[in-house]
Formats: structure tokens, C-alpha cells, sequence
């Protein structure tokens, strides 16, 4: 059950994204600064997200009429931009994720204010203006980067998990849409394998490891609410993950009533929602003061 759930377009039982991050290999930059140069099994692994399954990825959409949402360091925005020019002509969505990936609640203050900013015009410069939403790396979004996005006019974030479904975060100085993520609609954990940055997961095989998103996207479905996986090119546009998901795509789309928009779309839809009177459930920002003990 979901409480004060949200009325989707054409009385479609259930929202639906499924969402990339684009990290290539930025993520071995941010991490082993002094020598990611010449680490090229790292380097290659990341490469391989938009080089060999950034293409394979648009293919589907394109085949199946979906568009989505794809968050991008601006450092891979500057490093790949054919792979966004592709991407921007498929109309899909590119969001903010950082500069490098570099971690909110590491650099904080003036460094994660010039990485927001840095990032910001590479994104004026390849997408032709401000993205309308944004993911924190690791997901660890703070305060401060909350009041930067409102002061940008963002009109969502995509790091939180304080809900099922989206909701609205309030601040003294205004309001975003959460689109809320979850660590159980992730790939990292099933598929993430990368002793470099500190992950060691068990690898899954294709379809052990994406099942359990298949049974949170049924949850959703019975409930009438909102599924959305983050995925990450290099892991699960990999041939035999990416077959999985293009089969439930098309069965999905086949037999299910789901209505799949990038998010941008629904924060749209859910603007006209409240125009109209509907009453999100509301968190208030920030939490706390200060620490708690």
C-alpha cells in the first residue's frame, strides 16, 4: 500500500524509468588522482560504458519508443561528446552528476561549489542550458548542494530515499521534486566488482543479479507507484545484462498499463498535478541543525 499515491497520466497503473549513470571512467580519476592515467584496465572497463554500451542502449530505446533519463559527470561530457550528441538526439534527458563523481560530502564547501559550477557549464556547453535535474555520486547529496540546485533553478533531485514515490523537499528558500533511489534498484551492488575504488561485490550472473529488480518493479506495479532502476553503462549495458532488460522492456510494454518517461517528464506531470490541487507528501530541509548526539 501506498499512501496519497499519485494519479499517472492516461490512468497508467505505474511510473516507470529506467535511468543510467554515466560514470565511465571518472570514477577511477576521482579516486587514484596521481596515477589513473596508466591504470588502463580501469580506464577500459569505464570506456566501455560509453563506447560500446551507450550505443547498444539508445538502439533499444530508439527500436521501442522509450525516452530516458542519463546522468553525466561534466568531466565525460567534455572527455565523450559524440556519446552526448547521440544521446541528445535520441531526446532523452541528461542530468547533473558532479564534476568528476566527486563526492558531496567529501568536498564540501568553495571546492564543491566550483565542481557544481564547472560542471554546470560543461552541461550549458553540450546540452544548451541547465538540466532540469540532478543525481549526487554515491548518492550523498547535502545541504549545500541542495541550495545550489534551487538557486540554479533544478527542478528535481535524484539521491534521496525517503519514500516509495515521488515527493516534494522544501526549503526556506524553495522546493524540489524528489525522484527517490533506492540501493535495491541499483546495479552496483549485484554487478560492481573494482577493487580500485573499494568495491568488491560478488559479481551475479545476468539474471540472478537483475531479478530482484523485476520483483521491486511488481511491488510497484500493485501498488500503483513508481519504479525506477539506476543503472550504469559499464555494468549493466554489458551484452548478456542488457538482453535481460531488453526483454523485460518489451514484455513490460507488451502486457503492462506503465507509463515510462524521463524524469524530467514526470516532475513536469507532477507541477500540473498540483496546479490542479493534488497535496504531495512534503519533507522539509534540512534535518537537522547540526549534529546529533
Amino acid at each position: 500500500m501506498i499512501q496519497n499515491p499519485i494519479p499517472w497520466p492516461n490512468g497508467a497503473r505505474c511510473a516507470c524509468a529506467i535511468t543510467f549513470d554515466m560514470d565511465a571512467d571518472s570514477l577511477i580519476h576521482i579516486a587514484r588522482p596521481g596515477d589513473s592515467h596508466d591504470r588502463l584496465y580501469p580506464v577500459s572497463m569505464g570506456r566501455y560504458g560509453p563506447t560500446v554500451a551507450m550505443p547498444r542502449i539508445l538502439e533499444t530505446y530508439r527500436r521501442l519508443g522509450l525516452k530516458q533519463s542519463f546522468f553525466v559527470p561534466g568531466w565525460c561530457l567534455d572527455t565523450y561528446p559524440e556519446t552526448i550528441e547521440a544521446i541528445l538526439a535520441g531526446g532523452h534527458e541528461i542530468g547533473h552528476h558532479g564534476w568528476i563523481h566527486e563526492d558531496p560530502v567529501i568536498t564540501r564547501g568553495a571546492a564543491q561549489a566550483e565542481a557544481f559550477e564547472r560542471a554546470l557549464d560543461a552541461h550549458r556547453r553540450h546540452c544548451g542550458g541547465t538540466p532540469a535535474g540532478y543525481r549526487a555520486p554515491v548518492y550523498n547529496v547535502t545541504q549545500q548542494v541542495i541550495d545550489l540546485l534551487i538557486e540554479h533553478g533544478f527542478r528535481y533531485d535524484s539521491s534521496l530515499m525517503a519514500d516509495d514515490i515521488p515527493y516534494e523537499m522544501r526549503t526556506a528558500d524553495g522546493a524540489l521534486w524528489e525522484m527517490p533511489v533506492h540501493w535495491g534498484t541499483d546495479d552496483w551492488p549485484p554487478f560492481a566488482h573494482y577493487d580500485e575504488i573499494g568495491y568488491m561485490m560478488p559479481v551475479r550472473g545476468p539474471s540472478a543479479g537483475l531479478a530482484g529488480f523485476w520483483e521491486e518493479f511488481e511491488a510497484q506495479y500493485e501498488a500503483g507507484g513508481f519504479f525506477m532502476l539506476v543503472a550504469h553503462p559499464f555494468l549493466t549495458g554489458r551484452l548478456a545484462r542488457w538482453r535481460q532488460v531488453e526483454r523485460w522492456l518489451e514484455t513490460t510494454l507488451e502486457t503492462r498499463d506503465v507509463w515510462f518517461a524521463p524524469l524530467r517528464e514526470i516532475a513536469d506531470h507532477l507541477d500540473g498535478l498540483k496546479r490542479d490541487g493534488f497535496d504531495p507528501r512534503v519533507e522539509t530541509l534540512p534535518y537537522y541543525d547540526g549534529p546529533q548526539s
